[in-house]
């Protein structure tokens, strides 16, 4: 029986320690004069760590886009670059971030810098690596699982490093599993109808989310958001509902071809 009371306690430990090492970079954010008022979401500062939970893979595009809308905020003449880091298994499976939507998201692709790691292990060095670079303004780490690599031991020795730097970090995980760790924030995200189109009524509107912080403080006691993406950044919106009625969609005029019905066909 003592072996499980162990555990427990240097569980209990390992959070307090987490607790004390996380307290400068919030106290930080609680400082600064765009985080009194609580009715925006706060632009952060850089050196945190950010857990970004999503319940299932296919919504790994809209927390990559959460992600990517605060590390845009970070890009300054002497931090221009984001890291994006991914396993090249899981590259090939779900693919790479779109440039020209990039572009229409206004961040320069060219400030994009792709890792295709081989294992786990190499990745969580190139992120070692990559955050105790101060000519880096963000990494955003896309984990697949719950990799035994990534124990709070690994998250604090990059917490850490990030904290030094102030590159901020954000992890991209799956799941409903949360493990201990030393992260500063952690969301709960979940993808949300998008807004109104600006030019054609068919096509997807801004994006939009739908935020849980489940660990951490800011902006007052405020845990949840739904987010608008705009040219000027988030924008907080009030009314959880659709902006546009969903439309049916017309088929299009002419027979469709039969090798369009086999997806080998499509890749060839």
């Amino acid at each position: 029986m003592q072996a499980p009371d162990r555990r427990q306690r240097l569980a209990a430990l390992r959070n307090v320690i987490a607790d004390i090492e996380r307290k400068p970079a919030l106290l930080e954010t609680a400082r600064r004069p765009d985080m009194a008022g609580g009715e925006a979401f706060p632009e952060l500062p850089g050196g945190l760590v950010q857990e970004i939970f999503a319940d299932e893979i296919r919504d790994g595009g809209a927390s990559l886009g959460f992600a990517l809308a605060q590390a845009k905020s970070l890009v300054t003449a002497r931090r221009p670059t984001i890291f994006y880091l991914q396993l090249g298994e899981d590259a090939q499976k779900l693919g790479l971030p779109y440039g020209p939507g990039l572009s229409w998201f206004g961040l320069d692709p060219a400030r994009l810098v792709l890792v295709r790691a081989a294992d786990m292990g190499e990745l969580l060095w190139a992120a070692e690596e990559v955050a105790g670079c101060r000519a880096v303004a963000a990494m955003i780490a896309d984990v697949r699982g719950d990799p035994k690599l990534l124990d709070f031991t690994a998250s604090r020795r990059l917490s850490l490093r990030s904290s030094g730097s102030k590159v901020s970090l954000f992890l991209l995980r799956y799941g409903q599993r949360r493990a201990s760790s030393a992260g500063h924030l952690r969301w709960h995200l979940r993808p949300f109808s998008s807004g109104r189109p600006l030019y054609d009524e068919r096509a997807p509107g801004p994006a939009r989310w739908r935020l849980r912080l489940e660990k951490g403080r800011i902006a007052g006691n405020r845990t949840d958001w739904l987010l608008e993406w705009t040219r000027n950044g988030f924008a907080l919106i009030s009314q959880p509902a659709i902006s546009h009625p969903a439309r049916p969609a017309a088929p299009l005029p002419g027979a469709v071809p039969a090798v369009l019905g086999h997806r080998l066909s499509q890749a060839s």
